[in-house]
């Protein structure tokens, strides 16, 4: 499964890191650049499904560098969002001119980021693909049947423990953080007690067996066998 790609270039060393840890955290490729003449390079090597743009850079800034992608027919449909600390509105006019797709705003938190990513890409059609069939040791989940089988036995979970389950099961050994599972399964708008996820977990342990779900204290959870 081809995972999708995203080029983030920025001046700016730490936001590079950050923002490509976050996005890596959640499957995506990222490329990184550090000026818009190394953006230009990078996108027509790599052709992104993605390019967020820092609109201030050395060399050529994101204005121009979106401008140059929308005239090359290799790379012309590829979606471009913008980031920047600058918020007036002159520079969103300019940005949206050129053909930008969204406009990102510094500073930035990290699952406001990531959402506004998914949102981008699932709006333009472009998103992160789960298998049909998952499989780990004795456990298998169709995906588009919505079935779990434990040693072949069928087990009945319902939408949200199964969301779960699914969610461990696209990467298994990597644990994903309470964070992370809460924003996925139940989404950033929406408060959910610690409790609430235990609970989840004891229920589906108790389902598939005790074996699968693994523990990583003061972290998260993860499925592995």
């Amino acid at each position: 499964m081809e995972k999708i790609k995203i080029l983030i270039a920025d001046d700016e060393p730490d936001i590079l890191d950050f923002l490509k840890y976050n996005l890596e955290k959640e499957g995506y490729s990222v490329f990184t650049a550090l000026d818009g003449e190394q953006a230009l390079q990078v996108a027509k090597k790599e052709l992104p499904d993605l390019i967020i743009l820092d609109i201030m850079m050395p060399k050529l800034d994101g204005v121009e560098v979106c401008r140059m992608i929308r005239n090359d027919n290799t790379i012309k449909n590829t979606l471009v969002a913008f980031l920047t600390a600058r918020s007036e509105d002159y520079s969103q006019i300019a940005g949206f001119e050129v053909g930008a797709d969204d406009y990102i705003t510094k500073p930035i938190r990290p699952r406001v980021f990531v959402a506004r990513v998914k949102a981008l890409l699932k709006r333009k059609g472009v998103e992160q693909v789960v298998e049909d069939i998952i499989q780990v040791g004795d456990l298998i989940i169709d995906n588009s049947k919505r079935i779990v089988k434990v040693k072949n036995k069928i087990i009945q979970l319902p939408k949200k423990e199964f969301e779960f389950l699914v969610l461990l099961a696209s990467k298994p050994g990597r644990v994903f953080t309470r964070d992370e599972i809460y924003s996925k399964i139940w989404g950033d708008e929406v408060v959910v007690s610690e409790r609430t996820l235990d609970v989840y977990i004891r229920k589906i342990r108790e389902k598939i067996g005790e074996s699968f779900i693994k523990t990583v204290k003061g972290v998260g959870y993860k499925l592995d066998f």
